[in-house]
């Protein structure tokens, strides 16, 4: 898991890290320090942190004229146990609204496992 990256090929037209309104402004990445996991294994450095233990994301490109923003998730969403849902809501996507982008693509190629409720289990 450590050698899935975000995708990076949108970086010449917007970083997350450089955009004020953003959640993650102002963040510092490191490409050989890798400190995050999802049950102990270890994931690249430059996913987002957001609440989850298990779902990390990252903003790949968020249009503040066209009101949308497309984000991709790596790790196990797990509304059952985890309520990741809400962490995502509340941590990323709310503060969006608040510019006027109300538009979310999310990618979830990397998403391993996805838990919607109790009868999962």
């Amino acid at each position: 898991m450590q050698d899935i990256e975000p995708f990076y090929n949108w970086r010449h037209i917007y970083t997350s890290e450089l955009d004020e309104r953003s959640p993650f402004h102002g963040r510092v990445y490191s490409e050989f320090v890798f400190s995050q996991t999802i049950y102990n294994y270890y994931i690249h450095p430059q996913w987002d942190e957001f609440g989850s233990r298990t779902l990390y994301c990252k903003i790949l490109m968020a249009d503040y004229e066209e009101h949308y923003s497309v984000i991709e998730l790596i790790g196990e969403w797990n509304d059952s146990i985890e309520n990741d849902i809400m962490e995502l809501k509340r941590e990323v996507i709310d503060p969006f609204f608040g510019f006027g982008i109300t538009k979310f693509i999310l990618v979830a190629e990397n998403v391993l496992n996805f838990h919607s409720g109790d009868r999962d289990y």
